[in-house]
């Protein structure tokens, strides 16, 4: 890209990171994050990195920034007074859901509430069929005798979602029209522009809960745009979408759905550039930091994708439970595991990490801002993985006491001491978060010992030697930066933007022309939005068509090439779909025809090249500037832990565990059972120890 100077942002549940990048160098820091006003740390943050490149905050030239708050909003109901206006008999589809049972045998079983009470949800005498033809016309003096109607209520914003509008807008896009006039200081999100897909339980609760976020995330970019053009920093602010491209603030502000997961989707595209660099095709990115883990498949240095991913689950991390959005999404899983996941001791005098997290205010009881409870951090500290004085490069002092005193509390009642409290805190998170990867991997028809693993997050280097053993991964890459990974993803994602559209057809009535004719109106859409981004540079578009078996419940993703697109015909479908379909599955079903349900087109920039490294011959071993007591989960006892500082290291020097290499964002920890090398780009690659 044409600009040298560049600062990525990502503010997290604990931390906010910012990574300043002036041509080849790059300036970072970790500040708390500010719940109450979350600019104010990304312009300490930004002063913070300026000053260490000896530069003025008005030269910076882009600004990219993902952010929590979205999803915040949605996880703590903290969005707008909202409205939904929608078909006549489907005023109750967001809180029948699917009908399906996340928790079958639970018969307390207590299903989410929706966004929205029922008396904000309102109907329209209207029906456009499945095919997109209009049954019931709508009548505009209906929809302007409703705004009357509802202007008292005081509403912020209004979602429209109505029956197969994904195929004929046309009555959305009235509803809108009226609107517009009848209440014009209103918000108004259309399913239609939204998520224009089939399945309209996904696609209304994502209507609503983009127009429930959009008064809050518009006014929040609004501010932060002004702050930092107050601080001199008057340059083009772009967002992080969950996709894993950015889209500019304005597109952002319009479709704040689509900024939830911005983070997590960072650090997947980091972990994707390191892979790149690497020669890697099959990755674990492993990304840990204050407040959850989260893990992603890589293949082909491109992560795995999904169309749909959900919010809030009220049983924790059971599919099912949550608000489904359906929006492209980079496909992870998240754990509540994180430096500052709480500890207790349930009723069954089991030890438990999670899903609450002490975050920064008023965090693990080790940083003495108030927080009484034991979190991992206080584990990690007490097993002597961290050290008191340099944690975030000394700007916070943790206090060995209160984790004791904290886990001493946690232990009493299995009467275990605070060392043996500690041990158990980490071997239930490591175990929390090696299931979540072995089920992640095994739903996607992968085997984890194929895999190299990828860690970064202010947390993932102490836990994710451990995590290895567990799983069997056998290579584990801690890159440069690794403490703000997602932030410096940021700053290696191209503009991107993804155009969706259910049509639905069988192959035995395959119709060229007609999908020729979509795909290329796709093309345009998501065309159109990078184009806000970057006037100039080269677009490059991916297609993808969601197929199935004809009965069959869900799809399975298959990518088309530009030409394959460009001259569409049914039996290279059916070819490029039964192949996906045998490697997720293991074999075909004969005699089914086979339907489209869902087409996408993702135009996108360049990426920035990764430059492919060689591999450095292991040198001489790095002298041990010093050591410490390091609890070894192996042999459960203390060992003597070589402490050295990554910057000390040269490429080829090798570090045999158990070990801490040190630096200010994070300390990695590597286990008795592995060594370490430096490569030439800084990244340390821990390897198993080969008897």
């Amino acid at each position: 890209m044409a600009h040298h100077i560049r600062l990525g942002v990502d503010i997290g549940g604990t931390f906010t990171d910012v990574v300043l990048e002036v041509g080849g160098d790059q300036f970072s820091t970790k500040v708390l994050t500010t719940y109450a006003a979350p600019e104010d740390a990304i312009i300490d943050g930004m002063h913070q990195v300026c000053d260490k490149a000896g530069i003025k905050p008005a030269q910076i030239d882009q600004i990219i920034h993902g952010t929590t708050l979205a999803t915040n909003a949605l996880i703590e109901r903290r969005g707008a007074k909202t409205a939904l206006i929608t078909t006549e008999g489907f005023r109750d589809v967001i809180e029948m859901r699917t009908e399906s049972r996340f928790e079958q045998y639970d018969l307390n079983l207590v299903l989410p509430e929706p966004l929205l009470p029922r008396q904000h949800r309102f109907t329209v005498k209207e029906r456009v069929g499945a095919g997109g033809e209009v049954l019931i016309p709508l009548e505009r003096s209906e929809v302007a005798a409703l705004a009357d109607h509802i202007r008292s209520y005081g509403f912020e914003s209004i979602a429209i979602g109505l029956m197969h509008a994904y195929l004929n807008p046309a009555h959305e896009q009235m509803i809108r029209e009226v609107l517009a006039e009848a209440l014009p200081d209103v918000m108004v999100s259309i399913s239609s522009e939204v998520s224009p897909q089939m399945r309209e339980y996904e696609r209304f609760n994502t209507t609503v809960a983009n127009a429930y976020i959009k008064p809050l995330m518009k006014s929040y970019l609004g501010r932060l745009k002004g702050r930092l053009a107050d601080e001199g920093a008057d340059c083009p602010i772009y967002l992080m979408h969950s996709g894993g491209g950015i889209i500019s603030l304005e597109s952002a502000a319009e479709f704040p759905v689509r900024l939830v997961e911005s983070g997590p989707a960072g650090g997947a595209v980091f972990a994707a550039n390191i892979a790149a660099r690497y020669g890697l095709d099959k990755v674990l990115s492993f990304d840990m930091g204050g407040t959850t883990a989260k893990i992603c498949l890589i293949k082909d240095q491109t992560p795995k994708t999904a169309r749909v991913f959900e919010v809030a689950r009220t049983y924790r991390f059971k599919k099912g439970s949550g608000m489904p959005i359906s929006i492209p999404v980079i496909d992870m899983v998240e754990i509540g595991a994180g430096g500052g996941s709480i500890a207790h001791v349930d009723g069954m005098l089991q030890i438990r990490v999670g899903p609450e997290s002490a975050g920064s205010e008023p965090g693990p009881a080790c940083y003495g801002r108030g927080g009484e409870r034991p979190a991992v951090t206080d584990a990690d500290l007490t097993l002597g993985k961290l050290d008191p004085d340099s944690f975030a490069g000394g700007s916070i002092k943790l206090h060995v006491d209160r984790s004791e005193s904290a886990l001493d509390a946690l232990g009493a009642p299995l009467q275990m001491d605070a060392l043996t409290a500690a041990f158990g805190v980490a071997e239930v998170v490591d175990e929390n978060m090696a299931n979540a990867a072995r089920v992640h991997a095994v739903e996607n028809g992968e085997d984890l010992a194929d895999y190299t693993m990828i860690a970064f997050g202010g947390a993932a280097p102490l836990h994710a030697g451990r995590l290895c053993e567990k799983l069997g991964v056998k290579r584990l890459l801690v890159p440069t930066g690794a403490g703000v990974g997602s932030a410096i993803g940021f700053l290696r994602a191209p503009f991107s933007f993804e155009a969706t559209r259910s049509v639905y057809m069988k192959l035995s009535d395959f119709d060229a022309d007609a999908v020729k004719d979509l795909l290329a109106t796709l093309q345009d859409e998501a065309t159109g939005f990078v184009r806000t981004c970057d006037a100039t540079a080269p677009i490059h578009a991916e297609f993808k068509v969601y197929m199935r078996y004809t009965g069959q419940g869900w799809e399975i993703p298959v990518m088309l090439t530009a030409e394959q697109a460009a001259n569409p015909d049914a039996e290279t479908f059916q070819q490029l779909f039964e192949a996906d379909y045998t490697t997720l599955f293991g074999r075909t079903v004969a005699g089914m025809d086979i339907e489209i349900t869902v087409w996408a087109v993702n135009a996108t920039t360049e990426a920035a090249a990764a430059t492919p490294l060689s591999k450095t011959p292991a040198g001489s071993e790095a002298p041990r500037k010093s050591t410490r007591p390091l609890f070894d989960p192996g042999s459960e006892t203390l060992t003597d832990a070589a402490v050295v500082p990554r910057n000390s290291l040269a490429a080829g020097d090798t570090v045999a565990g158990p070990a801490l290499i040190t630096e200010d964002k994070t300390t990695i920890v590597v286990p008795a059972s592995r060594h370490a090398i430096a490569r030439p780009d800084g990244t340390i690659d821990i390897t198993e120890v080969t008897p």
